[in-house]
């Protein structure tokens, strides 16, 4: 029956795919319970839509997706644009399961100028549609508040709450309050300030807040160079003071000429789940507007399906004109009258860099403040990088190192440490004397112990690493590879840790031939594997010191007649070490091991 049914429903969809006009567009897909499940747009709705059903998805969400579809929708357009309009609308509207959405987690303040009489200017993070304008959001709450001290110190705008309608001014309701007596407000209040002037200095402010800076400059330039004509100098020294705060905040806030006006800029970051996407608004060589978004990726979209989804929201929500679009790189969209730059050079790509130093900045904090949130979320993505830097088919989360330790072939030993999902697993590190090799000779005694190693895991059926480092170059990952490949028929990836002069992590090498994998110094990864570097050689030099050392205890007191273990481990225990024994006084091992053997003692160590 539900094969029946499942021949019913490809059909069906089939019959729809066949029909759809070659015009632009956007689908919606449906479930069986009727809720739409993904919004898209296309240049060509049959094509796009085929291409869903027509061939086999690599990646598993989409494949999900496909399986769900029980119906399909569609919407004909004139152009492209008004198709990635529409999309943008209809995700916004339905937020579909399959379709990225913008992720806010928090709502930036904008600047407010209020639809009253004499109209006040605020700060809010709550957007009411009463005729209002807003100003923003600014994501960087900074640049907000100093365009907010500008306004404040041009302009004696009002703030208090009163409701100031002709009537209740008229009639005498209020009385001037502090910000009046200290020139803040020149009290429109008590009919002190007309209407016809109050709102001359709104005029000038939605200019600055649009970042029309040059207009009111200009403005005011003109007035004082009036008033300087009509002897009106302590009047025009007033408006100076204004032109000279204009004109400093343009110098500070100008980051390229200002030719390079009504210009919109975007750049865009991605890791595995998510996309950055960063918009600066340019007016008069001035960024106006700033802000930078994420989007949680559904399907694996593109690094251009994104930006083009970007671009529309940052537009439409900032209500920008702009006919000029700066971007990194091809997007493969139209937009009526709007130019599409991709610079090489000059202030453009000066502003297109700003831009991207700005999502590779978000991106950065973002990721600090999910491993604040969630340190094995870290640990994961760390070693995700190692997968995806060593090219590997899974995961390294069981990572095993080596490292030999010798002084001129004596003593020598080896160590291997174990990292789990990125932490030290002490419990399962292995000491290792070398016992088939004379001299010193690392790369024989590297092949002894990872055979003996594997040799032992595998008879044991114990796990197998993920990956295998070797503390040294190429010479040790060819050895090791000799043993794991060659002799034991084992697929392990291999990788090898190398120094610099200053006994340093310098470089990953992996494959072969051995290549080396460029890791910046000073990130997460590369401080994971200076740390597993760092754990084996202490490990290796610890245990290297205790046979150093134990063997040099024995040589010493081994030969001595009368003196076994027992007689060994109480001197040892009572004087420390072979140096304090020698110069203890007869009497004194004497107490410890009998007269007859402190004789022997004494003899022996001072001859």
């Amino acid at each position: 029956m539900e094969k029946k049914e499942e021949i019913s429903t490809n059909e069906y969809l089939r019959g729809i795919v066949l029909n759809l006009p070659e015009s632009p567009g956007i689908y919606q897909y449906l479930n069986a319970e009727g809720t739409i499940i993904y919004v898209g747009k296309a240049k060509n709705l049959k094509r796009r839509v085929s291409s869903y059903f027509n061939r086999e998805h690599p990646n598993g969400k989409t494949r999900v997706l496909v399986s769900k579809i029980a119906d399909i929708r569609y919407i004909v357009v004139k152009t492209e644009e008004d198709a990635l309009l529409l999309e943008n609308n209809l995700i916004k509207k339905y937020r579909p399961r399959y379709n990225v959405m913008l992720k806010d987690d928090k709502t930036y303040p904008s600047i407010c100028v209020s639809n009253e009489y004499f109209p006040r200017i605020f700060k809010t993070r709550k957007i009411i549609r009463n005729g209002s304008g807003y100003y923003g959001p600014y994501s960087h709450v900074p640049s907000m508040y100093a365009v907010l001290d500008l306004i404040k110190k041009l302009y004696p705008i009002r703030t208090c709450k009163l409701n100031l309608t002709p009537e209740n001014i008229n009639a005498g309701k209020f009385d001037v309050c502090l910000e009046y007596h200290i020139k803040n407000c020149k009290g429109p209040c008590i009919g002190r300030q007309s209407h016809e002037d109050y709102m001359k200095d709104i005029r000038e402010i939605k200019e600055i807040l649009k970042g029309d800076t040059q207009i009111v400059s200009d403005l005011l330039m003109e007035e004082m160079q009036a008033l300087a004509s009509e002897m009106k100098f302590e009047e025009a020294q007033k408006i100076k003071e204004k032109y000279d705060l204009i004109e400093t905040y343009r110098s500070k806030s100008e980051v390229v000429n200002s030719i390079i006006h009504n210009v919109d800029v975007f750049s865009i970051e991605m890791d595995e789940n998510s996309a950055y996407i960063n918009y600066l608004h340019i007016t008069n060589g001035c960024i106006n507007q700033a802000f930078t978004f994420e989007y949680k990726k559904r399907l694996n979209e593109t690094k251009e399906e994104l930006l083009q989804l970007g671009i529309v929201e940052m537009r439409e929500r900032y209500n920008s004109t702009s006919r000029e679009i700066i971007v990194p790189f091809e997007v493969d969209m139209e937009m009526n009258n709007v130019t599409f730059t991709i610079p090489q050079r000059g202030e453009k790509k000066h502003l297109l860099d700003l831009s991207v130093m700005n999502v590779k900045q978000y991106k950065v904090d973002r990721l600090k403040q999910a491993d604040k949130l969630n340190p094995e979320q870290k640990k994961v993505r760390i070693l995700k990088e190692i997968q995806d830097q060593l090219h590997m088919e899974k995961m390294p989360a069981h990572i095993e190192c080596f490292d030999n330790s010798n002084i001129q072939g004596s003593n020598a030993v080896a160590a291997c440490v174990v990292f789990k999902m990125g932490k030290p697993s002490k419990q399962d590190y292995r000491k290792f004397n070398i016992k088939t090799v004379e001299g010193p000779d690392d790369y024989a005694s590297m092949k002894e112990v990872v055979r003996r190693r594997y040799t032992r895991l595998i008879e044991e059926g114990s796990p197998l690493p993920d990956l295998i480092i070797t503390d040294g170059g190429k010479g040790q990952m060819e050895v090791v590879r000799e043993v794991i490949e060659d002799e034991l028929h084992l697929r392990i990836p291999i990788a090898g840790l190398a120094k610099d002069r200053r006994h340093r992590t310098s470089e990953l090498l992996y494959g072969f031939p051995p290549l080396t994998i460029g890791i910046k110094q000073s990130t997460p990864l590369f401080h994971l594997l200076e740390n597993i570097q760092d754990e084996v050689h202490r490990f290796a030099i610890t245990f290297h010191r205790d046979k150093r050392s134990k063997s040099q205890v024995a040589s010493a007191l081994d030969s001595i007649p009368g003196i076994g273990e027992k007689r060994k481990a109480a001197l040892l225990k009572t004087f420390k070490s072979v140096a304090r024994i020698k110069k203890a006084t007869l009497e004194e091992i004497a107490a410890v091991v009998g007269e007859a053997a402190a004789k022997n003692i004494k003899e022996s160590l001072t001859e």
